[in-house]
């Protein structure tokens, strides 16, 4: 990913372009604004941003709409800010391809926060076939991880799992997505699989499974992997 290239706002509310557009450039970030979604295609023709924040009531086009054609041929890292704070919305918008989601009103730390972690995600970095989190270590070339020296032993689906977590970093995966990617098309209405495999990993490899650092819970969309 560029490092001169913008992080572009698209929002058709002047006042929200503005404070967002305020807060990132505080932290030293360029950026680009958009009123609306033809509008913001117009600009990434022009000048591929880093990440693109998408207010989903856009005036010309549905902003699940736009995410869905942005990742018809582009990995953009795209981070959702809506004052749409219903979970089937949430849903919708990480289905077609969001890689985030937050809620309006929102804090600046809060803000800064989620941008920083998508940056980080998309960053060019070499493969490590090594994972440190906590008191966990895993070697993915010897399907081995380890807590605190000692060997931890993961059931096939568990550590499938597992490396679809790490894969998605920092990101809000769906129960749709990861179901998919671990059990397979016709399980993606099956949440219940879900709840007690992560329940595993949490009795497995977090510090206090009750109040999870690692393995976080997004309230009726899916979970979040914070390495």
């Amino acid at each position: 990913m560029n490092n001169d290239a913008p992080i572009l706002i698209i929002d058709d509310e002047p006042d929200i372009r503005r404070f967002v557009a305020m807060s990132l450039t505080a932290e030293g970030w360029r950026v680009q604004q958009a009123a609306t979604a033809a509008e913001a295609l117009q600009c990434i023709a022009q000048q591929m941003p880093c990440l693109a924040l998408v207010d989903l009531g856009l005036p010309d086009r549905d902003g699940v709409e736009l995410v869905r054609e942005l990742r018809s041929w582009s990995s953009l890292p795209v981070l959702v800010l809506s004052a749409r704070s219903e979970e089937r919305d949430k849903i919708s918008a990480l289905d077609v391809g969001a890689d985030d989601y937050l809620v309006k009103p929102f804090g600046v730390g809060e803000l800064l926060a989620r941008v920083r972690a998508l940056l980080r995600r998309a960053a060019p970095q070499e493969e490590s076939p090594q994972l440190r989190f906590g008191e966990i270590d895993i070697d993915f070339a010897r399907r081995r991880v380890l807590r605190s020296g000692d060997e931890v032993h993961l059931t096939p689906i568990e550590y499938r799992l597992l490396t679809a977590f790490v894969a998605g970093r920092d990101r809000v995966l769906t129960h749709r997505q990861l179901l998919r990617e671990v059990w397979g098309p016709s399980f993606v209405n099956s949440p219940h699989y879900l709840r007690i495999y992560v329940g595993h990993l949490r009795q497995k490899l977090e510090a206090d499974p009750a109040r999870p650092r690692h393995f976080v819970t997004e309230t009726g969309v899916g979970y979040r992997f914070c390495p």
